[in-house]
């Protein structure tokens, strides 16, 4: 299939996703029914960004445009994480453009929507059927995409070390505070913590704050956020977490849904997070680029308060260039 024609499947896709179509609310009832960290408001979280940032038609066809299209079709394997809604749509849709036959395996958590999603590209265009197979094996593929987390990796860097490979390990990002901070960009960093519970690779689970930060402010800053200790599963990590920390004598800062603790590891449990204080930013800012731990840096030169969550289509998970791979197979 032509690529002109692959696009405009997509942004086909993309009017069906932000449709009413009642299968399509089906789907995503059932994708929340499945994981009790999916609902309404993260899946359309994750279903905006997507139609919005990955099924443009102008975005599309400027993205495809700067990579060669493969010289023959080879067989994609593509290890799927569910850690958020359709986390691993880009993988799909870099697979899908770049013409390969797409074998997938999905994580149980999240195996509703992507399989839905396919199964109207096959409807609208019956001979997509051949190029696309869900599978619980992956055996037999030329090349493979696998995400998970360090312990998987380990094992996916061992099975699929004789073929090329993609391999992506748990990662998370980080913000850097200066302490002069409007209300309003507080409040969006609040969108980067909070989206989707904190499960995102994306999501900030550390600041860096100056010494002598007052964090009352950026404490008020995220006052807009405190609903999510109702959702029960939040809840019950928050207060597990705060026992633990009673129990060590931590110190520890909260506004009743937020645990801060001061911890030099960049990941850190849902609910809390971590902060640690710099002195000299350009150290700083040497260490974190040069730390595979982190995928995105938050802050108002680098990835803008509040957007963590909205990559464009050429923001490559762990940097790798996953569609300069796929087109050199």
């Amino acid at each position: 299939m032509p690529l002109n024609e692959r696009i405009d499947l997509l942004q086909k896709l993309g009017t069906y996703m932000s449709s009413d179509e009642e299968a399509w609310l089906q789907a995503k009832d059932h994708a929340t029914m499945r994981n009790s960290w999916f609902n309404e408001d993260t899946i359309n979280m994750a279903v905006h960004g997507i139609v919005q940032q990955f099924l443009q038609k102008d975005k599309l066809e400027q993205w495809t445009s700067q990579y060669p299209q493969p010289h023959r079709p080879k067989k994609l394997g593509i290890v799927m994480a569910g850690n958020i809604p359709l986390v691993g749509f880009h993988d799909f849709l870099c697979g899908f453009v770049s013409g390969h036959d797409l074998f997938i395996k999905l994580s149980s958590k999240d195996d509703i929507m992507l399989s839905h999603l396919a199964g109207k590209l096959v409807e609208w265009q019956p001979q997509l059927a051949q190029h696309i197979t869900f599978a619980d094996n992956l055996k037999g593929c030329d090349a493979y995409i696998a995400t998970g987390s360090n312990n998987t990796a380990r094992y996916f860097e061992q099975y699929f070390s004789k073929w090329p490979n993609i391999i992506r390990k748990n990662r998370t990002s980080v913000a850097i505070l200066r302490g002069n901070e409007t209300p309003e960009e507080l409040e969006k960093l609040g969108v980067d913590i909070f989206s989707y519970y904190g499960l995102g690779c994306r999501n900030v689970t550390k600041v860096y704050v100056p010494e002598g930060y007052d964090f009352a402010s950026l404490l008020k800053g995220l006052e807009g956020y405190k609903d999510i200790i109702l959702h029960h599963k939040y809840k019950n990590n928050y207060d597990y977490q705060l026992a633990i920390y009673l129990l060590n004598k931590v110190p520890y800062m909260t506004n009743e849904f937020l645990l801060m603790v001061e911890n030099k590891e960049p990941f850190s449990a849902v609910s809390v997070l971590h902060y640690e204080y710099y002195s000299n930013e350009a150290d700083l800012l040497k260490t974190l680029h040069s730390d595979d731990n982190v995928q995105c840096i938050v802050d108002n030169q680098h990835v803008i308060y509040g957007s963590a969550q909205q990559p464009a289509l050429a923001d490559y998970a762990d940097g790798v260039d996953t569609m300069m791979f796929l087109s050199t197979l």
